[in-house]
């Protein structure tokens, strides 16, 4: 019986609480966990990796934007940066490993 009345005062007590501030304090918590989480699954390198890609993709990008004007509206603008950065990937595999086993 006391069980039934300690339950009814607390949920008095959550009568009260605004809750748009407990999903902003729910939120805010999970910002930091998210964080913590993504550093645990991927490692700084293959962040770094992924950011080098891109990078290398937007360079392309331009310099196919500035050989061929207005070329980013063909249908097989999206097939053309994916073979020249396939083949430039390629060829730095190529000369790591020539480095590694010369």
């Amino acid at each position: 019986m006391f069980n039934q009345w300690k339950n009814f005062k607390l949920i008095q007590k959550l009568k009260n609480v605004d809750p748009k501030s407990l999903w902003l304090s729910f939120a805010n918590s999970q910002k930091n966990h998210r964080k913590e989480y993504i550093d645990m699954l991927a490692d700084n390198k293959e962040i770094q990796t992924l950011s080098d890609e891109r990078r290398l993709e937007a360079m392309v990008r331009e310099q196919i934007k500035m050989e061929f004007p207005n070329i980013e509206n063909s249908s097989s603008y999206e097939l053309l940066v994916d073979a020249v950065v396939h083949n430039i990937k390629k060829k730095q595999l190529q000369a790591s490993d020539k480095v590694q086993f010369e």
